[in-house]
């Protein structure tokens, strides 16, 4: 009797262990998931800053007028960022700006450069990338981003113009 009632409780617990491995692959396979996806997130922001970086390096170089300066910084910004994706080089855009130093008005045409503190000019460079959310479709809207922007910004000498 006791034989009978032993195989009775072995026989009802049989797919427990299934549905338990059913329950904790799904949370490892989500949590893997989150971790691969944020990883290429945050590789792919740290790619846009540093293009950005050599970018504004590049503004730095002897060019003939501030123009010329623009130009090469979003040209040497837009060739660290060929390795993206086709979908998302289409969403990508490089801006370089340059502008008084402390000032957030960036779109003026030729700023006044000089040798004086409050005429230094700088280069602001940003490489920004939209449409993300398409590379990771299985990810909640709110738990990706839509865009990631990388930026940065150097002091031009007082000689330019």
């Amino acid at each position: 009797m006791r034989i009978c009632s032993n195989t009775k409780a072995q026989h009802a617990q049989s797919g427990v262990y299934a549905i338990e491995f059913a329950f904790v692959f799904l949370i490892v396979f989500a949590l893997l998931y989150a971790v691969a996806c944020y990883g290429f997130l945050l590789t792919m922001r740290m790619s846009l800053q540093n293009a950005a970086e050599d970018g504004a390096r590049a503004g730095l170089r002897y060019q003939s007028n501030l123009n010329d300066r623009k130009t090469q910084a979003g040209d040497v910004a837009e060739d660290r960022t060929d390795w993206l994706p086709p979908a998302l080089k289409a969403n990508r855009s490089v801006a370089a700006n340059i502008c008084v130093a402390g000032s957030d008005d960036c779109a003026q045409a030729n700023p006044t450069c000089g040798p004086a503190w409050n005429n230094r000019c700088q280069m602001v460079v940003t490489v920004t990338v939209s449409g993300i959310d398409t590379l990771f479709p299985a990810l909640p809207s709110f738990a990706m981003p839509d865009r990631i922007a990388g930026k940065a910004s150097m002091l031009l000498d007082g000689r330019s113009s």
